[in-house]
């Protein structure tokens, strides 16, 4: 038989060696603890010969079996792993100063915080293990540690993109093993006046597990319906996303997104590599239309123009808080239109200082006379109860782990309280207790 088609034999190490020959197994080689050379072949015969031939008077000095070779051999492996931790010791600890900045980076991106506040964090975390760690034995360790750690804003940008790069890669390894998933979609423009569409993908495993992860893709140009659709179809085919799978479609209602035509789920229809597919308008959405569609424009447009009259120079804003009884409390905030809860919150501001403002507009010679009207103040109060119990709503929609199930029970349970504050909306009776002094004022039970 030719040694070609010989079958390779394995050996492996016998942990009685370490006692009869001072043999340890150190990363699959078998290393003598006397001399620290290896033998090439695991065997007995290979190993027992080292032993007999270069430390024969091992046995004489240190018997077999005998208390003092134990510790001697318990002493010989301490000085190995010593000799080995020099070497290993600082890829370990370049290794953990790697995590932690890693880990670190992973914060100041999920808090929105600068990147060069990397090193304001190394400077804090200097100055108080210096104080903290006073005393203790191995702070000069400690302090070494820290200062290994790598967080210029160069070097966060790096770690932020090795991170994204990691998500991307984890999010087509679990698009390929999910059984299926739905696409969400939202149009929305940024402070810099650039378009981005946020795509939430949701899987399902086979295990029933759910998973929701998040892209961003900018859009520069026109948002059409032609132009989301050739942005994502650009994306999908970038991290091969298996569009078989697909399941449904929600998005904002927009005619850019349901147009017949041209619309986003029309394009997607005529698409042969799309499967039939479920398209949905997204509840949140269709909440936050109901509060916009309220008619009580006419209290929202005083509203607006008296905090904008407040709040726009900065003289007048200081004025105005030198009225508030505690500078502390809650001020006065400006409405935007792109925050679904913003109009409510307004609204509950300007009705708890609503005096204030009454006294600041009369010392300045500015006449609202809505202000002293009760049928606009009825409306006034009536309109901030309903965005109050609207906001409620909308936050009870959001969240993890929310199921449709769930967010339609509370759609259901919200318009029952609608039937019951209609019946009571005569005597004020199912109004919050803050604004029923107005309704008691303004509209008084006869």
């Amino acid at each position: 038989m030719s040694g070609s088609s010989k079958r390779q034999q394995t050996y492996n190490f016998n942990t009685e060696w370490e006692d009869l020959y001072c043999f340890v197994n150190l990363k699959d080689k078998c290393i003598c603890l006397l001399c620290g050379n290896s033998v090439a072949v695991p065997k007995k015969h290979n190993v027992e010969c080292h032993f007999l031939t270069i430390h024969a008077t091992f046995n004489i000095n240190y018997p077999l079996k005998s208390e003092i070779r134990k510790k001697k051999i318990d002493q010989l492996k301490s000085n190995l792993f010593a000799q080995q931790s020099v070497f290993t010791r600082p890829a370990l600890r370049s290794k953990n100063a790697t995590i932690a900045s890693l880990k670190i980076s992973h914060i100041l991106a999920k808090k929105k915080k600068p990147f060069q506040d990397g090193e304001l964090l190394k400077e804090a975390f200097l100055t108080g293990a210096d104080c903290l760690f006073e005393g203790f034995s191995n702070k000069c360790e400690i302090m070494s540690a820290i200062q290994d750690l790598q967080l210029s804003d160069n070097t966060i940008t790096r770690r932020i993109q090795a991170i994204s790069k990691d998500m991307q890669t984890q999010l087509k390894s679990d698009l390929e093993i999910s059984e299926w998933f739905s696409l969400q979609f939202d149009e929305s423009t940024d402070i810099s006046y650039i378009a981005q569409l946020a795509v939430m993908v949701r899987m399902v495993f086979s295990d029933f597990t759910v998973k929701d992860l998040l892209k961003i893709l900018p859009m520069k140009g026109r948002t059409t319906g032609e132009d989301i659709y050739k942005i994502f179809i650009t994306y999908a085919k970038l991290i091969d996303i298996p569009l078989q799978k697909l399941s449904a479609i929600t998005t904002d209602g927009a005619p850019a997104m349901v147009g017949n035509v041209n619309g986003f789920i029309a394009l997607c229809i005529k698409d042969k590599s799309f499967p039939n597919f479920m398209s949905y308008h997204c509840i949140i959405h269709q909440e936050v239309l109901c509060g916009k569609i309220l008619p009580f424009g006419h209290v929202m447009k005083i509203i607006t123009k008296i905090v904008n009259l407040i709040r726009a120079a900065p003289l007048q804003h200081r004025l105005f808080k030198a009225l508030l009884e505690n500078p502390e409390d809650p001020d006065l905030i400006l409405h935007t239109e792109v925050r679904w809860l913003s109009k409510g919150k307004v609204l509950a501001r300007f009705v708890n200082l609503i005096e204030e403002i009454k006294n600041y507009l009369n010392a300045k010679h500015q006449n609202f006379f809505e202000l002293t009207d009760p049928r606009w103040l009825a409306d006034l109060a009536f309109f901030t109860d309903i965005m109050e119990k609207l906001n409620y709503l909308n936050l009870e929609l959001q969240g993890k782990d929310k199921h449709i199930a769930t967010m339609i029970g509370s759609i259901n349970s919200f318009k029952a309280k609608l039937n019951i504050l209609e019946e009571k909306n005569e005597t004020g009776a199912g109004l919050e207790p803050a604004t029923f002094a107005y309704w008691a004022v303004c509209l008084p039970v006869t």
